[in-house]
């Protein structure tokens, strides 16, 4: 029944690391795919310190690759300094996830705030040419996100861009895609996108760290049963001195 135990609790314990493997490639994925996210509505968000859970996770998952080697060469040969340096491996990176939940969380209850905070002064600062970083940003969001002005079209006519231009318009980035004859005005609202924009990059950027919290939610319950299978290893090699003499080829005396 030991055997049993021990031979399954290995078995667990390799398919685990090669797991490690692809998650070493989805953690890492994942943390790029918000970094890029996050850079793309960053004249949105002044608060640089939501970017440090995707860091963070992108970190867990380069070393995700190392500890699989480890546990597999560890797990094969069963050495117990190599299952034991394993084990400690896993729980610090247990601990660096659980900490990137709790800031993924704290950060997301951010968003809005400063969403709120800056966004006008981003609406402010466009021209409506590409050499502008804050028009760029606002133009990519109103197509990306198919939103038009802060919480409707109307919110241009407060901008220096609406007043200097004097074209009673909107950028001809908030008219609708299926629209080929608009050119953004405000004489005819029906072409333009009707949602707001605040309200769509609070949830865009909601939905992103939320992505973070439950892949490293997802990963971190993966480490915890990695660490129970090696520690069943090791227990056992430890109660059992025949189960040692059985794998080094030692005998009784």
């Amino acid at each position: 029944m030991g055997q049993c135990g021990i031979t399954s609790s290995k078995t667990v314990l390799v398919f685990l690391n090669m797991i490690f493997w692809a998650a070493a490639g989805i953690l890492c994925y994942v943390g790029a795919y918000v970094f890029i996210t996050f850079d793309d509505y960053d004249h949105f968000f002044e608060d640089v310190y939501t970017l440090i859970p995707a860091v963070t996770i992108i970190a867990v998952g380069a070393l995700l690759f190392i500890i699989g080697l480890i546990g597999c060469c560890a797990t094969v040969r069963e050495s117990y300094c190599g299952l034991t340096a394993f084990v400690v491996i896993l729980l610090l990176v247990f601990v660096t996830e659980v900490a990137v939940v709790v800031l993924g969380y704290i950060y997301r209850a951010k968003v809005e705030k400063e969403v709120n905070t800056s966004i006008k002064k981003v609406y402010d600062e466009y021209n409506g040419t590409n050499s502008n970083a804050q028009s760029r940003a606002i133009d990519y969001i109103q197509r990306q996100l198919q939103c038009c002005g802060i919480h409707n079209y109307s919110d241009w006519q407060n901008t220096h861009w609406y007043k200097e231009s004097k074209n009673n318009s909107a950028p001809i980035s908030c008219c609708k895609t299926n629209i080929g004859t608009c050119t953004g005005s405000l004489t005819h609202p029906e072409d333009l996108y009707q949602e707001g924009c605040e309200v769509l990059v609070v949830k865009k950027l909601k939905e992103i760290m939320m992505y973070v919290i439950w892949t490293a939610l997802t990963f971190a319950a993966i480490q915890m049963l990695g660490m129970l299978c090696a520690l069943v290893v090791l227990c056992r090699r430890h109660r059992d001195p025949a189960y040692e003499l059985l794998i080094t080829g030692g005998t009784y005396a």
